[in-house]
């Protein structure tokens, strides 16, 4: 399985594909109006990336315009979105829950509202949050 992920001037594109699914959405940050009582300000985004629970999954990784970086602490995954170069980086989610990082490259005044949100689920749930 595979996830492209491509960084924009401040959201994040990605784009799964792998046995008969493939889908591309784009991930924005929470607005505050639009923010439910339990999330977290500056981290909820509007889509989230789902990764199957104990699945090595091949995640690449690029930029539209300036440089990013992709992180999430949580998952040990810090790789950097250069435009014109594709990095691959594989993440295997060892416990479910959700996991936030955020662009941690200076790409621009409004970087840190480059939040990204990464929900790791068993696979049944998986393939139907994917499709």
């Amino acid at each position: 399985m595979r996830t492209k992920v491509l960084g924009y001037q401040w959201y994040w594109s990605y784009q799964n594909s792998g046995r008969d699914i493939s889908s591309e959405y784009f991930s924005y940050m929470l607005s505050a109006h639009s923010a439910r009582d339990d999330s977290y300000r500056l981290l909820d985004t509007t889509e989230f990336l789902p990764l199957p629970v104990d699945v090595p999954m091949r995640i690449l990784v690029s930029s539209a315009d300036v440089l990013h970086s992709w992180t999430v602490p949580a998952l040990g995954v810090k790789i950097d979105a250069c435009p014109g170069r594709l990095n691959e980086v594989i993440v295997r989610g060892s416990r479910r829950g959700t996991f936030y990082g955020q662009c941690s490259e200076i790409c621009g005044r409004n970087h840190r509202f480059m939040p990204i949100e990464v929900k790791v689920l068993p696979w049944h749930i998986w393939e139907h949050q994917s499709a």
